[in-house]
């Protein structure tokens, strides 16, 4: 079977790897961060030298489809946030079109934060010993790109929230994020990231997101303790392809239904998942629309592909 894009899908972003171009302003200090972030415009590119910048940091202002907002650095540069029981390293706070490229991210309750963002690439990161979630894009953030990005040890904190990368709010946090609204966090690609030592799933998708992409991501779930999936998708119209997975407490891919009338309509293809675990490759629960590949490659898996009948 062929994987098919979703309706809606048309829209998703254009996931091609973007190059940092020169810089406009160098960085050296958690200071110079601080400043250039606050008074960034659209074009500008922040270039961080090595070294190691105390957090946490917010950025608010927005660059344009045609003019971002760069800030880039090399591995060596890390954004520490100082303490993994408060606060985001980096906070994008309904900052849009932003490009955050190449440096490390650490130390913090949560990684990288983005709230009501648009058109942002988060790409080539290293986000790692975080006490909650790595990535999260929340409070109607849509058609990002998180790309190539490698994440590792998170849910220091607390295991149950110890999320690789985090799509959308849970119902029982609309109120708070969303004025009581679902969390539109749509048209969202996740790719080509490497996901490891996380205590939760390496992607959760929540209720009230529609049409993302999740392709060509590897998950290592050896870690996990507070979800037994690498991957929960409670959103609807989701396409998850190209996947590969190994060891995990139960299932690989999992569908939800949190919400009447959501997690459904997921397409599951060209997967391969190595569950060395109890479980399915892929569980819907329940069923729905949603829809399995039959041709999706499963190892070691003690109940087989799915529960459901595959396509």
């Amino acid at each position: 079977m062929e994987a098919q894009a979703q309706p809606g899908q048309a829209d998703l972003p254009d996931y091609r790897k973007l190059e940092c171009p020169a810089a406009t302003q160098q960085v050296a200090t958690s200071a110079e961060l601080a400043d250039a972030l606050e008074s960034a415009a659209p074009g500008d590119v922040i270039r961080l030298a090595d070294g190691v910048y105390g957090g946490p940091f917010v950025a608010r202002s927005s660059g344009t489809a045609v003019e971002r907002i760069f800030l880039c650095g090399g591995r060596g540069a890390v954004l520490d946030g100082g303490s993994i029981k408060g606060g985001y390293v980096l906070h994008l706070d309904q900052a849009e079109h932003w490009a955050l490229i190449g440096f490390t991210v650490r130390n913090g309750q949560k990684g990288v934060m983005a709230d009501a963002t648009t058109g942002t690439f988060i790409q080539d990161l290293a986000v790692t010993g975080i006490g909650d979630e790595a990535i999260h894009l929340r409070n109607n953030s849509t058609a990002n790109v998180v790309l190539n990005n490698t994440i590792s040890n998170t849910g220091l904190r607390k295991p149950k929230f110890g999320e690789g990368v985090y799509i959308g709010s849970a119902e029982s946090n609309w109120c708070t994020v969303t004025e009581c609204l679902p969390d539109r966090s749509d048209r969202n690609v996740i790719a080509g990231n490497t996901i490891s030592g996380t205590t939760s799933e390496s992607i959760d998708v929540k209720e009230g997101t529609v049409n993302g992409l999740i392709i060509d991501n590897t998950f290592d779930g050896s870690d996990l303790s507070g979800a037994d999936s690498w991957v929960d998708v409670k959103g609807t119209a989701w396409t998850i392809t190209g996947n590969r997975g190994e060891n995990t407490p139960l299932d690989g891919f999992q569908t939800h239904e949190i919400i009447d009338g959501w997690g459904t309509r997921n397409l599951f293809a060209d997967n391969t998942a190595i569950v060395n675990g109890a479980g399915h490759a892929i569980a819907t629960r329940p069923e729905r629309a949603n829809i399995v590949d039959c041709a999706n490659l499963v190892e070691n898996a003690g109940e087989g592909l799915t529960n459901a009948d595959c396509r």
